[in-house]
């Protein structure tokens, strides 16, 4: 009777195992960033429509799939300043894919169960945006200079103070 019982607990595992399934994941955090930090984002699916927002810096969890044999596709537009910037995110095949290879999910693992969930891809962990400082935004610089008194023009003579 045992043997009865193993035999689909032994199916099963089979059945459901999918190397990247088990290993890895289908949702992944991402932290959104820009340089300097404060940027508005949004971030859009491939077909335009928007998931996520905020202000950098910020973490957020996008899925890595879009569908069956889809890896997902997404544009992070970040704003500062009136400065528009794009940038795209593509999730690319998980390494733990090639595991079913390995371990004997070729057919279950690589053609059902990873495609299906979504965790033969993942994302990048970061999205950077890099904005140049404007004049501005930038610290103001001051710089000490030492003068002779004979080399300063009349008309700043009169602002010097005595230091005793």
């Amino acid at each position: 009777m045992k043997k009865h019982t193993s035999i689909p607990l032994v199916v099963t595992a089979v059945v459901l195992a999918g190397c990247a399934s088990i290993v890895s994941k289908s949702e992944y955090p991402v932290a959104i960033t820009s340089n300097p930090i404060g940027a508005d984002f949004v971030v859009k699916r491939s077909n335009g429509i928007p998931v996520a927002s905020g202000v950098t810096p910020a973490t957020i969890t996008l899925s890595a799939s879009e569908g069956y044999f889809k890896p997902a596709r997404y544009t992070v537009e970040f704003r500062r300043k009136g400065v528009v910037q794009s940038v795209p995110l593509t999730a690319k095949i998980d390494g733990w894919y090639f595991g079913n290879i390995l371990f004997g999910g070729i057919i279950v693992g690589m053609l059902i169960v990873d495609p299906a969930t979504g965790a033969m891809w993942a994302l990048k962990d970061t999205v950077v945006a890099t904005f140049q400082q404007t004049a501005d935004a930038a610290p103001a610089q001051r710089v000490l200079r030492i003068a002779d008194i004979n080399s300063l023009p009349m008309k700043y003579r009169g602002q010097l103070v005595a230091l005793n």
